[in-house]
């Protein structure tokens, strides 16, 4: 389907297209239920019947159209794209991909162009997307939050709460199901939590230590490992990360504990997800090529495992 590596995938709304980002600098649309993959982001080439994404405000729905022999389909980036997210407003559907580039684009994907290109201050390293809410984490610690209504725009720059490299990043919501906030993980084995317009920001917004290992008793030197990926659990709010120690932990970030951390895998765990209603925690083992191209074996595989998550991640009971 790709000539490069992916880097990330998003659903659509109602489920039916999965979109693709990869190293090769297209995005792509795979349709569930043809089994077709369509290009929906990539430098100028001519297609035959090409099929496009037909955006509709209502109902929320993709159709696929077809264009003429002659139509050519020109969504551009010009270095890997990094991140990939699908948008649906009450006014507008869009694709969100974050580049190597420097931008980050908007494709309503009947026209030829984006729809809106925003200038990053650095390469896009990883996004989350909760309507009306983005936030886009970048290279030399940028760390930008948008506006999704009416159409995006720039809301604010955040000084990062993190030293360094940023890994991933995962918007939070409040009691009332809007998103409010955001954890942040780097490759130095942290996470800030993060709140946009906190009460108390200085009480509010922390950072906590994790997957570490070794060393944390003693004066011995301690291994830190790359968060590689956070996600929020969709009913009780609490969330896990997953980490190049090939471990994932459980945390409720309200009560500032951790609530469970699993046995140690032979490889990097590099991505994990809930499904829609927080009863199946999925995760992936591969390797993250944290240690370099000499430590990949390609002896061993990579799996994806699915926990059962209705208990373990409920929050801690308040005293």
């Amino acid at each position: 389907m790709h000539t490069g590596p992916v880097l990330d995938v998003c659903w659509s709304d109602d489920g039916s297209k999965v979109f693709t980002a990869s190293c090769d600098k297209t995005a792509k649309m795979w349709d569930l239920n043809s089994n077709q993959a369509i290009q929906i982001a990539q430098e100028g080439v001519a297609y035959r019947e090409v099929a496009v994404l037909c955006v509709e405000a209502s109902p929320p729905s993709l159709n696929a159209c077809h264009l003429s022999d002659t139509t050519v389909v020109e969504f551009p980036h010009d270095a890997p794209v990094k991140t990939i997210h699908w948008i649906k407003a009450p006014n507008y559907s869009c694709v969100m991909t974050g580049s190597w580039d420097k931008t980050l684009k908007f494709w309503d994907t009947r026209s030829s162009n984006p729809m809106m290109v925003l200038q990053l201050p650095e390469r896009c390293y990883c996004a989350d997307m909760i309507y009306p809410m983005a936030v886009v984490a970048t290279a030399e610690r940028g760390l930008i939050v948008y506006q999704l209504e009416n159409q995006p725009s720039e809301f604010r720059r955040i000084e990062s709460p993190l030293k360094h490299q940023h890994r991933c990043v995962a918007i939070f919501k409040d009691k009332q199901n809007k998103p409010t906030g955001f954890a942040l993980g780097s490759i130095e084995g942290r996470v800030a939590i993060h709140y946009i317009n906190p009460p108390n920001p200085a009480k509010d917004n922390f950072t906590f230590k994790c997957h570490r290992s070794n060393g944390t008793n003693t004066s011995a030197p301690q291994d830190i490992y790359a968060v590689n990926g956070i996600a929020f659990h969709p009913v009780h709010g609490t969330l896990a990360t997953v980490g190049s120690d090939g471990r994932f932990s459980f945390w409720d970030k309200d009560a500032r504990t951790k609530l469970k951390t699993s046995e140690q895998l032979d490889q990097p765990i590099s991505a994990c997800c809930f499904n829609h209603n927080g009863n199946i925690f999925a995760y992936a083992s591969s390797y993250d090529w944290s240690k370099g191209h000499e430590f990949y074996n390609p002896q061993k595989k990579n799996y994806i495992f699915l926990r059962n998550a209705a208990e373990e991640l409920k929050p801690r009971n308040k005293k």
